[in-house]
């Protein structure tokens, strides 16, 4: 396993024990689709959050923040519908995202919107 692969499985598991701390309730981790693959879907009250993960050991490349691109974005947006394809729910939806470095972890919730398109739910 490359040290890539190894950073993000502990990225993703400190992001979900830091999300249930917050009160995040933990539904999915790593569901995928032909779109793609979002790390983390959990429920914060009555919103459906899917929460991508970005871990970095240094501030290079513009740290784990600027990992989350447009057509990053983009691919979680269309795996998120094929989620909520699948499943029946009422809740909102809201994108998260987690981002560490240097063993400090920041939540970013909204982090971004989906503009001009509904999402089913």
């Amino acid at each position: 396993m490359n040290s890539g692969v190894v950073l993000g499985q502990r990225g993703e598991e400190t992001a979900c024990a830091y999300l249930r701390s917050q009160g995040y309730a933990i539904i999915e981790r790593n569901w995928r689709s032909p779109f793609g693959e979002v790390d983390i879907i959990a429920r914060e009250g009555e919103t459906l959050v899917f929460v991508e993960v970005k871990s970095r050991t240094s501030a290079g490349f513009g740290g784990p923040e600027a990992a989350l691109t447009s057509r990053k974005r983009q691919r979680i947006v269309a795996t998120a519908r094929a989620y909520l394809n699948e499943v029946e729910s009422e809740l909102a939806v809201r994108f998260d995202l987690v981002a560490l470095r240097g063993g400090r972890i920041t939540l970013y919730r909204d982090a971004f919107q989906v503009e001009g398109q509904c999402l089913p739910g």
